[in-house]
């Protein structure tokens, strides 16, 4: 289950995907959000779901990627599509057990909420697929650049997110060791309650904790060493710079967000 999570983790290529501006595909990331927030019917579901498609073409990130990331949520999709399912009223009784009813209402907006988190979390996915935590760090902080008028540490948030995305992929293998080595040990973490699975998880997370505290403790020498004293004054390797393709990317993701509400407004 720990090798499912692939958030954070980056698939280096050479495709139009991975050329763009970090900035613009933060931006389209917004855009792609607030048009699926806004999708309210079929026919905009449709386009959202042919727009991911396109762009997992485009960024030739493998499908069994994408659906690899969803395993360490479908417990929380499942309770949401039971939710939405059995306890929305709705002005036509399709099914009835008991206490439990499905009406048409509710058998709508479950497929339509397990859709939305679909396709939120494998069109966001593609974000960090195809952009390094270093390229993000300078595209939100370029993004958010404005607001160091206001005294708001702009270079260390952005320094925060990307140290955070890149050591999710490091935790979850130093989890994952731990594991195997307390297995052979001959601890189970199967078996038993529900108290006695979290009883049993206490031997992983003390090491985990001292690792991570190490690690961080580490990274903040070197860091140090390296006489680093925030972003001011600090030059960038690679200067971000628009192109062509990104204005092209930037006008798609308007037209698709435009799209979505007309087909709301029309109620297609």
């Amino acid at each position: 289950m720990l090798k499912d999570i692939t958030l954070g983790q980056y698939f280096p290529g050479n495709t139009v995907a991975h050329r763009l501006d970090p900035r613009t595909k933060i931006l389209l990331v917004v855009l792609y959000i607030t048009a699926l927030f806004c999708a309210k019917n079929v026919a905009s579901y449709g386009l959202m779901a042919l727009v991911l498609a396109v762009c997992t073409r485009i960024s030739r990130v493998r499908l069994k990627a994408m659906v690899r990331g969803l395993k360490p949520v479908v417990f929380i999709i499942v309770f949401t599509a039971v939710l939405n399912l059995f306890f929305t009223p709705g002005q036509r009784e399709l099914f009835a057990l008991g206490p439990l009813h499905i009406t048409d209402t509710g058998l709508s907006n479950a497929v339509f909420m397990v859709l939305r988190i679909l396709l939120l979390i494998m069109g966001t996915f593609l974000l960090t697929y195809t952009t390094s935590p270093i390229s993000l760090t300078d595209g939100l902080e370029r993004l958010l650049n404005g607001l160091k008028r206001f005294h708001v540490p702009v270079h260390e948030l952005s320094m925060m997110m990307a140290i955070a995305l890149r050591f999710i992929p490091t935790l979850i293998e130093e989890t994952d060791k731990i594991m195997s080595a307390q297995k052979a040990r001959g601890a189970d973490f199967e078996s038993g309650g529900i108290l006695q699975k979290a009883k049993a998880m206490i031997p992983i997370l003390v090491p985990l904790f001292i690792s991570a505290f190490r690690r961080a403790d580490e990274l903040a020498t070197a860091m140090e060493c390296r006489c680093y004293h925030g972003g001011e004054g600090r030059t960038k390797l690679h200067v971000l710079c628009y192109a062509p393709r990104d204005y092209t990317a930037l006008a798609c993701g308007a037209l698709v967000l435009a799209a979505v509400l007309v087909l709301r407004h029309f109620g297609l």
